[in-house]
C-alpha cells in the first residue's frame, strides 16, 4: 500500500466505496488523514464498516470542514449531470480529486525522481500497460503494475528510487488528476467512447491529452487525427507511434510485422512481431510500437527486447486464445465492448464464427459493415439481438441464440463442419455485458469455461 502522507492531519471527504474506494480510504487513513467516507449503496457502506472505516453521511455533513473530496472514478464529475457530492464540494470551494492524483502528490512529496509510466487511450491501453511492465520486468527492473488495469494504484508499493510504476489511466481517472506528470506519458488513440460521461469528443480528447501535458517524455499515436493534433501541440520530447503506417517515429511496417524506427531517411529495425500470437493484429502492432517507444530510454539490447516481446503472455479477454478443438480455434475477446475494439479482432482473423451482442453502445455494429465479408456466421446473444440482426440483414448469415451457452455450441458445431483451414469461434461482443453479466470479465470467464468444457467433452475417450 501507498500511505497518503501528504494529507496527514487533513479532513477528507471520500465518496465511492467500491474496490478502489476502499483502498483509497485505507491509504489516506494510513497516511494520517481524517477520512469521512460515504456511498449511496448500503452494502458498500457495510463493507467499509467491516474494514474499520469511519462513515459520515455526506448529505448532511459540514462541507466547509473538508480540505478535499476524493471521488471514485465511476462517479459522474460533469456529465450527464454532476453527482450531488460534486455540487456540494463546488459550493464549499472544496477541491475534487481521485486516487491517481493522491499518488501523484505522494510521489512529489516522497520520491519526485521515481519513474512513473502512465498509459491511456480508448483501446489497447491494458495490453500496452501490461507489455511495458513485462518488458521492464524481464530486464530486471522493479515494477509496480496497476491503475485501471485491475490493481488500484494506492494498493501498490509507494514511489521510490529504483521502483517503476506502470499505470493504466482511464479518462475518468485523468479528469480527477490535475497534477498528473509522469516520467513517460502515452496516449495510444482516441475514438468515440464514454461520451455520456464527457459530453463531446473534443472534451473527451482534451481529457486524454492531459496525461501527456505534464509528461517529461511522451509517446503519441499517429493513427487518428485527435492524437496527431496532440503531437503537433506537444512542446516537450515526444515520439509518434503507429501500428499501420511508416512514419517518422516508431511503427510496425505494414505487411512485414517488423518494428522499425524512422528518423528522416534512416530506418532501424528494432524487433519482429512475426509469430507472436499474443500480439497479432495491427492494433497490437500499435501497442507493441508504443511499448518499445516507452522503454527506449532504458536502452534495452535488441536481443533482450525481442525475447521480451516473444514471451509476453497477453491479457485475459483480449483476443485470448483459450483452446483448440481439432482445427477450431476459440478466441475470448470479451473486452471488446464497442465496435472499434471488435474491429481489431475482425481484422486479425479469417473465417470467423462470431458471437456478438449484449448491451449495445451508440452506433451498434454498423461501423463494422466493411468487415462483414470475413464472417462465416454470426451468433446473436443478449439485448442487442434484434437491432444487430437488422444491421446484419442479408450480409451475414446469423442465428438468434439468446445465451452464450447456446451460441458457443452452435458456433463450434458450424466451425468444425466448415471448409475453413483454421476457423475461429470468436467472442467479440461489441457490447457492454450488463444485460446478462456483471462485467466483461465474468462474460469472458464464462466463455473460457464453456470452450474448455466443450474441448474436454469431445476429447474424452
Amino acid at each position: 500500500m501507498t500511505p497518503v502522507t501528504c494529507f496527514a492531519g487533513h479532513k477528507v471527504a471520500l465518496f465511492g466505496l467500491g474496490g478502489s474506494g476502499l483502498v483509497t480510504a485505507r491509504a489516506l487513513v494510513a497516511g494520517g488523514a481524517h477520512v469521512a467516507a460515504w456511498d449511496d449503496n448500503a452494502k458498500a457502506r457495510d463493507k467499509a464498516l467491516e474494514a474499520g472505516l469511519t462513515l459520515v453521511d455526506l448529505t448532511t455533513a459540514d462541507w466547509s470542514a473538508f480540505d478535499a473530496l476524493v471521488l471514485a472514478p465511476g462517479v459522474p464529475l460533469t456529465h450527464p449531470t454532476p453527482h450531488w457530492t460534486v455540487e456540494k464540494a463546488k459550493a464549499a470551494e472544496v477541491e475534487i480529486i481521485g486516487d491517481i492524483e493522491l499518488f501523484c502528490r505522494e510521489r512529489a512529496t516522497i520520491a519526485p525522481s521515481s519513474l512513473f509510466v502512465a498509459i491511456t487511450g480508448t483501446n489497447g491501453k491494458s495490453t500496452t500497460t501490461a507489455l511495458i511492465a513485462h518488458l521492464l520486468k524481464v530486464t530486471g527492473h522493479k515494477v509496480c503494475l496497476g491503475g485501471n488495469i485491475g490493481v488500484p494504484i494506492l494498493a501498490l508499493d509507494p514511489p521510490a528510487d529504483g521502483r517503476i510504476h506502470v499505470i493504466e489511466c482511464s479518462s475518468f481517472q485523468i479528469d480527477l488528476a490535475p497534477t498528473l506528470a509522469p516520467s513517460v506519458g502515452i496516449v495510444l488513440n482516441v475514438t468515440p467512447d464514454h461520451l455520456d460521461r464527457h459530453g463531446t469528443m473534443e472534451n473527451y480528447a482534451a481529457i486524454k491529452e492531459r496525461l501527456i501535458a505534464g509528461a517529461e517524455f511522451s509517446v503519441i499515436g499517429d493513427d487518428d487525427e485527435y492524437c496527431r493534433a496532440m503531437h503537433r501541440r506537444r512542446e516537450g520530447p515526444a515520439v509518434a507511434i503507429s501500428g499501420a503506417s511508416a512514419i517518422d517515429g516508431i511503427y510496425v511496417q505494414p505487411g512485414s510485422r517488423l518494428v522499425e524506427r524512422r528518423s528522416g531517411d534512416v530506418v532501424t529495425t528494432l524487433a519482429d512481431l512475426t509469430g507472436i500470437r499474443s500480439l497479432r493484429g495491427a492494433h497490437n502492432g500499435q501497442n507493441a510500437a508504443a511499448a518499445v517507444a516507452a522503454v527506449s530510454p532504458f536502452n534495452i539490447p535488441a536481443k533482450v527486447l525481442q525475447q521480451g516481446l516473444a514471451s509476453f503472455p497477453g491479457l485475459p479477454h483480449r483476443m485470448e486464445e483459450v483452446g483448440r478443438l481439432g482445427k477450431v480455434l476459440f478466441i475470448n475477446d470479451s473486452k471488446a465492448t464497442n465496435a472499434d475494439a471488435t474491429e481489431k479482432a475482425l481484422l486479425s482473423f479469417e473465417d470467423m464464427f462470431w458471437i456478438i451482442g449484449g448491451k449495445a453502445k451508440e452506433g451498434g455494429i454498423e461501423p463494422l459493415r466493411p468487415l462483414f465479408h470475413k464472417v462465416r456466421k454470426a451468433y446473436l446473444i443478449g439485448a442487442s439481438s434484434v437491432d444487430f440482426a437488422a444491421t446484419l440483414g442479408s450480409a451475414v448469415v446469423f442465428d438468434h441464440c439468446g445465451t452464450l451457452e447456446v451460441a458457443i455450441e452452435h458456433a463450434a458445431r458450424d466451425a468444425a463442419q466448415s471448409d475453413a483451414r483454421e476457423p475461429a469461434v470468436l467472442l467479440s461482443p461489441a457490447c457492454a455485458s450488463y444485460d446478462q453479466f456483471p462485467n466483461f470479465e465474468v462474460r469472458g470467464d464464462h466463455f473460457r469455461h464453456l470452450a474448455r468444457a466443450l474441448i474436454a467433452r469431445v476429447d474424452e475417450p
